[in-house]
């Protein structure tokens, strides 16, 4: 045991601990949060970037390590997490309260879009963020159905519709407030109304991440969420065939033009698992949305496994990674959520974004 420790010591050691993600040492990310020695012993109080991080215990221990060697003991790490974010300054006051907002984007219909945003959604808030999801979809709204959210919107000071609360995620859709055997017949004037609406009418409170989910295409709903959405990122869901491909790309190239960031590609209904045998079958193709992230200099973000349950468990107000967390589909939804948070933690830091989101492991 060595005596007398000092902070600056357990610093420098520090500066040799890399962030697995985002590959810059933990002191200069500004993670080290505190640092109390006495003696030999020396208590760490360490702040990570994004709640998704699978690899926390592993890096608890390189932490520890990395301060051992100075001949610490007892070493004391404490691991906790801070989301941050950044938001566009010209969007004005919309979404004040919320760190991230990542628009689900698809160049057609008919690729799982909505099935994806919901079980990003539900990953991150089991990861112990607060997350919100918008249906943007006023055509085709499905988000309420696939959450088990049933109910019409209450409000606490007269002004503010209060979000619909289900699986532990606020939300709000049109499927809260008109018949849903009733279709709807609007002009683009009434979509922009009602997603402004959304904006600014709801009374979201603090959250981490605001997912929403957008209709399919590059219409009105688009264009009036990249004018008035303080957006930090947008995710394109595609599935392999070329035709979901060329529309993907559009999408792409909209989001460029209004200054949206692409987050990256989702391959949804990659492959099939058999459950059986568990042999692999790309009924739809494989690989063309990585191919076409790497063609863009876009990141590939994840590919989903095609799984009866994934559908079945959305009729059923279930998404699979709240019900069936294990299953080959939760997971990659999962490591999906994982990088789409990275990548927003390193946009963040990269600009100068708050922390304000605090949770102990």
């Amino acid at each position: 045991m060595k005596d007398g420790i000092t902070k600056e010591a357990v610093l420098d050691a520090l500066r040799a601990v890399k962030d697995p993600d985002l590959e810059r040492d933990i002191v200069s990310l500004g993670f080290v949060k505190k640092i109390e020695t006495e003696g030999g012993a020396v208590r760490a109080a360490i702040e990570i970037a994004t709640p998704l991080f699978p690899s926390r215990e592993t890096f608890r221990e390189t932490i520890a390590a990395a301060i051992a060697a100075l001949g610490a003991d007892p070493v004391e790490v404490n691991l906790t997490c801070s989301v941050r974010g950044r938001r566009p300054a010209e969007k004005g006051d919309a979404l004040r309260e919320t760190r991230n907002v990542v628009a689900v984007a698809s160049g057609k219909g008919g690729v799982g879009k909505s099935t994806v945003a919901v079980n990003l959604a539900i990953a991150l808030s089991r990861a112990g963020a607060m997350v919100g999801l918008m249906d943007a979809d006023v055509y085709g709204p499905s988000t309420g159905i696939m959450l088990g959210a049933e109910g019409q919107p209450g409000t606490a000071d007269g002004k503010r519709m209060l979000p619909i609360v289900a699986q532990g995620i606020k939300m709000m859709s049109i499927h809260f407030l008109v018949d849903r055997d009733r279709p709807l017949i609007w002009r683009g004037p009434m979509v922009h109304n009602l997603i402004s609406q959304f904006l600014d009418g709801v009374d979201w409170g603090p959250l981490d991440y605001l997912v929403i989910d957008l209709p399919p295409g590059t219409g009105d709903a688009q264009l009036t969420l990249s004018q008035k959405a303080p957006l930090s990122g947008a995710v394109i869901v595609s599935t392999p065939q070329d035709v979901s491909l060329v529309d993907a790309r559009k999408g792409l190239r909209m989001f460029e033009q209004v200054d949206v960031p692409v987050l990256g590609i989702v391959e949804n209904m990659s492959y099939f698992l058999c459950p059986h045998c568990g042999g692999r079958t790309e009924i739809f193709g494989h690989g063309g949305a990585r191919r076409t992230a790497e063609e863009l200099g876009m990141s590939f973000l994840g590919e989903i496994p095609i799984d009866p349950e994934v559908v079945a468990g959305g009729d059923r107000g279930e998404p699979i990674t709240a019900a069936r967390p294990e299953s080959p589909a939760a997971v990659a939804f999962t490591e999906t959520a994982e990088r789409i948070a990275v990548e927003l933690g390193r946009r963040a830091i990269a600009g100068g974004g708050d922390d304000t989101f605090f949770v102990e492991w």
